[in-house]
């Protein structure tokens, strides 16, 4: 999440062909006032790889007149569905949090979480954001899906005593339950009682209260208060997801409601890493190396306006997450990612950034966007609406890199994480896991090193049952395990 002064912050089969909706030829309608004001705020050119220090995002300043008004008409989707994909990829996983900077997993980039922040309280327009067509001849799948979409995605405003921020939500239920960043209703961790606003599609500016949080995942669920007439958004299964399908972000991007752009899945289970001083520190035995992945740019740090960041009071943890090309920038947080169908199959949530032009601003979106898989953020949040928390699954060892200095497997040359140290009555224990072990897969999905198993044992919820593939003695064997639950 980005604040003012500063805050920095893949199994497949081919997917079915979908054609675009039908709409019918109609004659270009008298003229309609324009949807919503225009704000604007500057960005610069990447700079470096991996830059030394990072500077804080642009405060969002609207500039001028809302534009002037055009031809334009309310557009409905078709009602008819659409066949669904049935092309089978095992479920992402998760964790991360915050108003965070922090690496991908094996490349030389910057994580910035998506949110957009400014110095003052900032409210949203209560402008409506219709989708509206000018030329019914050449309506396109775009056109459609933001059309039956955006009505399911709103624009949260936060602020505290002597901050605030923006970023986006998706609408779960009529009577007001809406899914977001815990990253934004937090100010990135800066605000505990921060005061949260909801402007809806429609133009309504509501006021919502935090129902729970749950940091390991940033994912967050609200409850807009006096409403009974809101459309929920339609959740699809993300382990059908194959690289290649059609992916399309809706939400407030530099404040900027209702935006709409459009990309690919470029690729699926990928593992980044971010810190949070709003997740508890882990010990060197919960599934992550006992170094807790430290950076060694200093880039995952925790980073509030008025405060320090310390290495020491942030947690770095591990992300796995549907990757798209689809423009994502300071404000989707909490917004949708959605497939040809208009259904939701993930959760805005970060960028890369190749690095930072220097103290007044960074670059923007440069087609490396995040969001959280939809299979785990509706796990998680039905879980916060029915029990105010959500679990998370814990194997009970301390892993590695195979190709860290200390990971050698003798002849053992595979890709994985090696076990390091078990907890004794821990769920790899109970398995039959030893030090040594070089762990390839979860439920059929590849392990490379420590960052992804992390992610993927993460994304699962306490008590579940899972199937591990390991190397040992350079033999490959599988066995079921039944995770514990992280504290």
């Amino acid at each position: 999440m980005t604040e003012n002064p500063q805050v920095p912050a893949e199994n497949h089969e081919s997917a079915e062909q979908h054609d675009s909706p039908q709409v019918p030829t109609a004659p270009r309608p008298p003229a309609v006032p324009a949807s919503a004001p225009v704000a604007s705020a500057a960005v610069t050119s990447p700079a470096a790889a991996v830059p030394s220090a990072l500077a804080p995002l642009p405060p969002v300043t609207p500039q001028g007149p809302p534009p002037p008004p055009h031809n334009g008409e309310a557009f409905r989707a078709p009602a008819a569905s659409r066949p669904k994909r049935n092309a089978p990829v095992a479920l992402v996983a998760a964790l991360a949090v915050g108003a965070l900077i922090g690496g991908v997993s094996g490349a030389g980039a910057t994580l910035w979480a998506t949110s957009n922040g400014a110095s003052a309280p900032v409210i949203g327009s209560a402008n409506p954001t219709t989708i509206t067509v000018n030329d019914t001849t050449s309506v396109n799948e775009i056109t459609a899906v933001a059309a039956k979409a955006s009505p399911s995605v709103v624009t949260i405003s936060v602020a505290s005593s002597n901050s605030g921020g923006t970023g986006s939500g998706i609408i779960l239920s009529k009577d007001g339950y809406v899914l977001t960043n815990t990253h934004v209703v937090t100010l990135d961790g800066a605000a505990g009682d921060a005061t949260v606003k909801v402007t809806t599609n429609d133009g309504r500016l509501l006021n919502a209260t935090i129902v729970g949080t749950d940091p390991i995942s940033d994912l967050a669920v609200i409850k807009i208060e006096g409403v009974t007439d809101l459309q929920p958004a339609e959740f699809a299964d993300s382990s059908k997801l194959n690289v290649g399908d059609t992916a399309i972000a809706i939400g407030a991007p530099l404040g900027l409601a209702g935006t709409v752009t459009n990309g690919i899945v470029s690729a699926l289970n990928r593992s980044i890493t971010i810190a949070s001083s709003a997740v508890p520190e882990e010990s060197g035995t919960a599934d992550q190396a006992p170094d807790a992945q430290q950076d060694p740019y200093g880039l995952f740090n925790f980073d509030v306006p008025g405060q320090t960041p310390s290495a020491s009071s942030s947690s770095t943890i591990a992300l796995s997450v549907i990757q798209t090309d689809a423009a994502i920038n300071p404000g989707n947080s909490g917004g949708a990612l959605l497939n040809s169908d208009g259904q939701i199959i993930g959760v805005n949530v970060a960028i890369a950034s190749a690095g930072s032009s220097g103290a007044d601003g960074q670059s923007g979106s440069i087609g490396v966007g995040f969001a959280i898989p939809a299979n785990l953020a509706k796990r998680v949040a039905d879980e916060i609406i029915a029990n105010g928390s959500a679990t998370h699954g814990l194997l009970g060892a301390s892993v590695g890199d195979v190709t860290d200095e200390a990971s050698s497997t003798g002849s053992s040359q595979v890709v994985g994480a090696v076990v390091k140290e078990l907890t004794s009555n821990g769920a790899a224990t109970a398995a039959g896991l030893k030090v040594g072990d070089v762990i390839t897969k979860l439920d059929g999905i590849p392990i490379t090193g420590k960052t992804d198993l992390t992610a993927q044992i993460r994304a699962l919820a306490a008590g579940s049952s899972a199937t591990i593939t390991y190397v040992r003695d350079g033999k490959a064997a599988q066995v079921d395990v039944t995770l514990g639950q992280l504290n």
